[in-house]
């Protein structure tokens, strides 16, 4: 996504995330014993579907001015963060854990640079966007595995693709915008609450991410990552993904060490972004090229590609290649569940118990699972 395309949706007011979790159905008169509901992919949830489970507390619903109060206005403000976040980046700084790599610079757009003296594939700055790979981080899906996710909603495009996901019975994983989230709160609802699909961070306000101090850091991640704890029933993401894939061992260090979070990157890109810019660096006939070649070539290692809900020619190049992924019999899988871990830090999925925590409580666990708890499952080409 462009920088410029970045400012025109950050336009928007000071915000703060809730959304009031929905009820477990109630189980007075169940026969004794008898287990009265079943695993999360018994047939019978395609009819009855029960809402998203919360961490018991009620927030204010999603799109109110409740829900938005608090939250800073369009720029990812650094001097209301929540003491808790800055005391633990000092202390992260202190032991060690914070590297002192020095800020990159971004010229019209361009991709950062570096100080002279350090090298962006080195080990110790180790650039993403030099392709520059961390052990940890997530580049490739396993060998026949498409890991299924899209960058920078929610936004109106979302609305074409969420009603195709859900026709086809897929989850995905969404790397969201904050300041997006509160300028199209409908179009999250439905992505958490109706498709219950994975939900992700793509920071605040979609900047170079190794061009920001650390603090700035902090607060690109912290607010996107509050603001979907408070609209989810107290979910707290695991994973974000760096826009423009901009990254190092800097940034990488304070999104792990003061909220957990795993850095995800991706191994194919169409540029799909650019669709909808005034001079594309693509077109739909060259996306469905490329495609073509990825999905009917090699599964190994599977696919991590850079999709995006951003317009609706974005989305259509997913749609129409989406039945080449069920032809070629690749398995479709939210990227969240890769690992079959939990999608968020304190609960399996978007419908299963959530561990009350607040952002940036690395000790946080997802509840014990039961055997009826729902387990990441994949969708795979029927022959």
């Amino acid at each position: 996504m462009s920088r410029l395309s970045s400012i025109l949706l950050l336009a928007t007011s000071a915000v703060y995330a809730s959304v009031a979790p929905a009820h477990e159905p109630r189980t007075e008169n169940k026969p004794p014993g008898n287990r009265w509901y079943h695993e999360d992919d018994h047939p019978v949830h395609a009819l009855f579907k029960r809402g998203p489970v919360g961490d018991g507390i009620v927030y204010p619903a999603i799109g109110t001015p409740e829900w938005a109060a608090g939250f800073p206005p369009a720029t990812a403000d650094t001097t209301t963060l929540p003491q808790a976040w800055v005391d633990a980046l000092n202390a992260a700084a202190l032991a060690g854990k914070i590297p002192d790599i020095p800020q990159s610079t971004s010229t019209n757009g361009l991709d950062p640079v570096y100080p002279t003296g350090y090298d962006p594939i080195s080990t110790t700055v180790c650039s993403s966007t030099a392709k520059c790979v961390t052990p940890g981080d997530i580049w490739d899906a396993p060998p026949g595995v498409i890991a299924l996710s899209f960058d920078d909603g929610p936004l109106p495009a979302s609305d074409q693709l969420y009603q195709f996901l859900a026709s086809h019975s897929e989850h995905v994983t969404h790397f969201f915008i904050g300041t997006n989230i509160l300028l199209y709160p409908e179009q999250f609802k439905t992505a958490f609450e109706i498709n219950q699909d994975d939900i992700a961070v793509h920071t605040w306000t979609h900047p170079y991410m190794t061009t920001k101090s650390n603090t700035e850091i902090l607060a690109e991640l912290g607010w996107t990552m509050e603001l979907i704890h408070n609209s989810t029933g107290g979910r707290i993401p695991k994973y974000w993904r760096p826009p423009y894939g901009d990254s190092d061992m800097r940034v990488r260090a304070v999104a792990k060490e003061v909220f957990g979070l795993t850095t995800v990157i991706w191994n194919q890109d169409t540029d799909d972004w650019t669709l909808s810019e005034p001079v594309p660096l693509t077109t739909p006939e060259k996306i469905q090229q490329q495609m073509t070649q990825w999905l009917t070539g090699s599964k190994t290692p599977g696919l991590v590609i850079l999709e995006h809900e951003l317009s609706d020619l974005s989305v259509k190049s997913f749609i129409d290649a989406y039945p080449m992924m069920v032809s070629n019999g690749w398995t479709r899988l939210s990227l969240a569940q890769l690992d079959a871990g939990s999608v968020y830090q304190n609960a399996w999925n978007s419908t299963s118990q959530v561990n009350p925590a607040k952002v940036g409580d690395l000790a946080v666990k997802p509840p014990a699972r039961p055997s009826t708890i729902a387990k990441p499952t994949t969708t795979t080409a029927k022959k």
